[in-house]
């Protein structure tokens, strides 16, 4: 059973930063791709950033340039740092890992930025 914790959620102002960690119970290797997405109130779920296996990196559009995706080798965590933080970026954010069949999610942390 792959378990994945997060944490590092919290309100910021706008323009702030946050890093998001997402603990995996194992190696982040194992997983095809790791990363994030997010879920605004009355929204869909959307990719927010991933890496893969090989260290391919993946970035929504509305990401670009603020928020770095990393993995700590050590630590089997896989690390979001958001900078310049807006509104709009307000939403529950979940780690997802993915095989090749089956994916994986944890239960969120709440990233709230006040204007």
């Amino acid at each position: 059973q792959v378990q994945l914790v997060e944490s590092g959620g919290g309100l910021v102002q706008a323009g702030g930063s946050l890093r998001l960690s997402c603990a995996a119970s194992r190696s982040t290797f194992n997983f095809n791709a790791i990363g994030w997405y997010r879920q605004a109130p009355g929204k869909a779920r959307e990719l927010v950033a991933t890496i893969s296996s090989g260290d391919s990196t993946t970035y929504a559009d509305f990401v670009k340039g603020r928020f770095t995706i990393s993995r700590d080798i050590a630590k089997n965590t896989v690390n979001l740092q958001m900078n310049n933080l807006k509104p709009e970026d307000t939403a529950r954010y979940y780690c997802n890992a993915r095989e090749i069949v089956f994916a994986y999610w944890g239960q969120g942390t709440q990233v709230t930025v006040s204007s």
